[in-house]
């Protein structure tokens, strides 16, 4: 028998008392404690919260108006529109009034462990609908199982060890796939580099042709017609190279085919400015606005691999135009050099090429397999958490 199931046999065997979770928790509005000046910087000292999803905003060198907390006395931010929540232990301040600190009610703290209340609450089934304030007019309406102090402490003790047991797992798999990627770009750097074998020649002697896309509107974009890309999915979604579209649409002009080189010439980034995929697929597609297409009749995915290198990086993030967005344009592009294999004959080049593709598509695969199994593990282990959670935490109700 396990110590969990001797305490309930010991201390509630015929149930627990469920209670409203207002009766056991006090809360505070955050007016006194948000930050004046949001211009943000790493060496500043205080924290800026967030009850939502980014947690901490940024950092602040405001000295008063900070809201204390401490391992000895935490505190649960909580976001008083999406009921969204964070365990806190350090002293913060925050960015909005639309939350409410959480503490535990002076008067429970004999029979109500804060900790067991956080992890009753990650338990609670419940989305919002309207937007409107939620704790006092719904959330804390809640009823929650309060079981005897000793089990409430051994529940805590056993999730909390779970919690800690993921988060080193998901540090190792990250620290993983950190080196992983880091191994493959200095390969790939090292595999196409300039030398005597590799002379550097420019994308404006490669190409054959090179043009920009056409507008494809947002709302032109369907799950039936033509394949097409828009310019954000080349950094969000696609990458060295691809062979399938993820859209699709009945408006087009522009067109892409197997071999093309894609650049993204609009982004925020100057570090990303310019990147390029090329789509090996079989279909003729559709090409958005501020992509522009370079054919070619070099090995697509050399071609793909060398404009991903730091080297080619460098050069892409040079003749930009300066806005609210950076830009590239076809002269910019014109001007990259990358190093190309015996680049007077044409089948020792294509030859070379495709030693250099074969080596970078396996470590390529092996970064990818990381990068999709690493999401899954935690996903895994997420699920297993909450399992277990739900099975601690549910309890035969004690008839009155």
């Amino acid at each position: 028998m396990s110590k969990l199931e001797q305490l309930i046999n010991e201390l509630c065997p015929e149930g627990v008392e469920y209670d409203f979770l207002y009766t056991v928790m006090d809360y505070e509005q955050p007016t006194k404690y948000i930050v004046k000046d949001t211009k943000y910087d790493d060496e500043f000292e205080t924290p800026v919260l967030t009850a939502g999803q980014s947690f901490i905003l940024g950092y602040t060198n405001e000295s008063t108006g900070i809201f204390e907390a401490s391992t000895d006395n935490p505190v649960i931010i909580f976001d008083d529109f999406t009921t969204s929540f964070h365990w806190v232990d350090f002293n913060f301040k925050v960015k909005s009034s639309a939350m409410k600190m959480l503490r535990l009610k002076k008067d429970r703290s004999h029979d109500a462990d804060f900790r067991y209340i956080y992890h009753v609450m990650k338990n609670i089934q419940y989305t919002p609908v309207d937007h409107t304030r939620q704790w006092i007019e719904k959330y804390s309406k809640f009823k929650i199982p309060l079981p005897p102090f000793p089990l409430q402490e051994e529940i805590v003790r056993i999730l909390d060890k779970f919690t800690e047991l993921t988060a080193e797992l998901t540090a190792e798999l990250t620290a993983e796939l950190t080196a992983r990627k880091q191994q493959y770009e200095y390969y790939r750097d090292q595999l196409i580099s300039f030398r005597n074998d590799m002379p550097l020649v420019e994308l404006g002697r490669l190409s054959t042709d090179m043009y920009r896309g056409a507008g494809i509107k947002r709302d032109e974009v369907s799950s039936e017609g033509i394949p097409c890309v828009r310019y954000g999915e080349i950094y969000t979604t696609y990458n060295v190279w691809f062979d399938k579209c993820v859209s699709k649409t009945m408006s087009g002009s522009k067109t892409f085919e197997y071999g093309d080189i894609l650049f993204a010439i609009t982004g925020e980034s100057v570090e990303e400015i310019a990147k390029s995929c090329a789509y090996v697929g079989n279909e003729k597609c559709f090409v958005g606005g501020d992509i522009v297409v370079m054919k070619h009749e070099q090995n697509p995915k050399y071609m793909a691999y060398a404009l991903s290198t730091t080297m080619a990086q460098k050069q892409k993030s040079k003749g930009r135009i300066k806005s609210k967005v950076v830009h590239s344009n076809i002269p910019a592009i014109k001007e990259i050099k990358i190093p190309i294999p015996f680049p007077k004959d044409i089948a020792k080049s294509l030859a070379g090429q495709q030693r250099i593709v074969d080596i970078l598509d396996r470590f390529n695969k092996l970064c990818n397999d990381i990068s999709e199994g690493l999401p899954a593990e935690i996903e895994a282990r997420q699920k297993q958490y909450e399992y277990y959670r739900d099975k601690l935490l549910t309890f035969k109700k004690k008839d009155k």
